[in-house]
């Protein structure tokens, strides 16, 4: 489809008689993100191994994030470049996907060179930005529609725009223009107080990296404890908006102090797969008996070879660790 030619009040009322009734009784979303860093990695020769054992630790879902870039925080455009996946090698895996009986969270993000905060996106002309963020959305929403994928995230960790509530209100009215399945929108774990429109997705997505300790454990009693606060808060958000929370990213290297700041990737270049087990089974326990929390969904599965931002052994992947036997027994219980 092309980009329909709306007026504005046109749009807002489609998109407020759009928004489908909250699923009170859903099973858990339980999945990984394997997410894209070339033009092909979707299409590769790993990616039906990749996908198949995604799939037989129970996981449901399977999160895919292709990724476009602008230049610089201030920049007034986005752009795909060589990192960004192809639509082709994006439907492949979606159809693969498909073929294991998984459902798939479409996540398109936008980041910035050098590993920068998307976070401190701030554009200069912010009329053209999100004319350019609606056309870029816009075209997943598409192809989300046109490839049968069940849920799209309409935007990740974008705080430094996310308040803007009637730019906003655009791009959803123009994503349910074609896309009909549920929407998320992914804010970080420090950045969901500042989401102008949580009432007008379907789930609330929270990208739920808190640091849970101030030094390595592996005490999961512990690490349940911590996890208190947080999941006081966000079940007053549940309660204040009327809708579940999906944990759109989750994770934990294994590497010494991984709980310390889930975020980073090199915490330590000591390796802890007793740590990482912890982790995941003490986010598992407590929020899985939260009526209000929708599921998870880990980063990440699996890396492509040569894109290892850390070797195999200390990065964020459960595979072949003990956290994949914790993702295990819980996903199929």
């Amino acid at each position: 489809m092309t980009h329909r030619a709306l007026t504005a009040a046109v749009l807002l009322a489609g998109a407020a008689a759009c928004v489908p009734p909250h699923p009170a009784e859903t099973p858990r979303r339980y999945g990984f993100a394997l997410p894209a860093w070339t033009v092909s990695d979707y299409s590769s020769k790993e990616a039906p191994a990749y996908v198949e054992s995604l799939a037989a630790t129970g996981a449901g879902w399977i999160q895919l994030t292709p990724t476009w870039y602008q230049r610089t925080a201030r920049a007034s455009t986005i752009h795909r470049t060589a990192e960004s996946a192809s639509d082709e090698s994006l439907r492949d895996v979606i159809a693969l996907a498909g073929k294991h009986g998984l459902k798939v969270l479409l996540k398109p993000h936008v980041d910035l060179p050098d590993d920068q905060d998307r976070a401190e996106i701030r554009p200069r002309d912010r009329a053209e930005w999100f004319a350019s963020y609606q056309a870029f959305i816009g075209h997943y929403a598409e192809l989300a529609a046109s490839a049968g994928v069940e849920q799209l995230a309409v935007g990740t960790e974008l705080a430094g725009v996310s308040g803007h509530r009637a730019e906003w209100l655009k791009v959803i009215a123009r994503v349910r223009a074609d896309f009909k399945g549920e929407l998320v929108y992914a804010a970080n774990y420090d950045g969901h107080g500042n989401v102008a429109f949580w009432d007008k997705v379907d789930l609330i997505g929270i990208d739920a990296y808190w640091p849970l300790a101030s030094r390595p454990t592996r005490s999961v009693a512990a690490l349940k404890n911590a996890w208190t606060p947080y999941a006081e808060e966000l079940a007053a958000l549940s309660a204040e908006q009327g809708k579940k929370i999906l944990f759109t990213e989750a994770g934990y290297t294994s590497q010494r102090g991984t709980v310390t700041e889930p975020y980073s990737w090199t915490v330590s270049r000591t390796r802890d797969d007793r740590e990482q087990a912890a982790a995941y089974e003490a986010l598992l326990a407590v929020f899985g008996t939260k009526a209000w929390w929708a599921g998870v969904m880990f980063w990440m599965w699996d890396d492509w070879p040569g894109s290892e931002a850390v070797p195999r052994s200390l990065a964020y992947s459960p595979h072949g660790k003990p956290a994949e036997k914790v993702v295990r027994d819980h996903f199929t219980r």
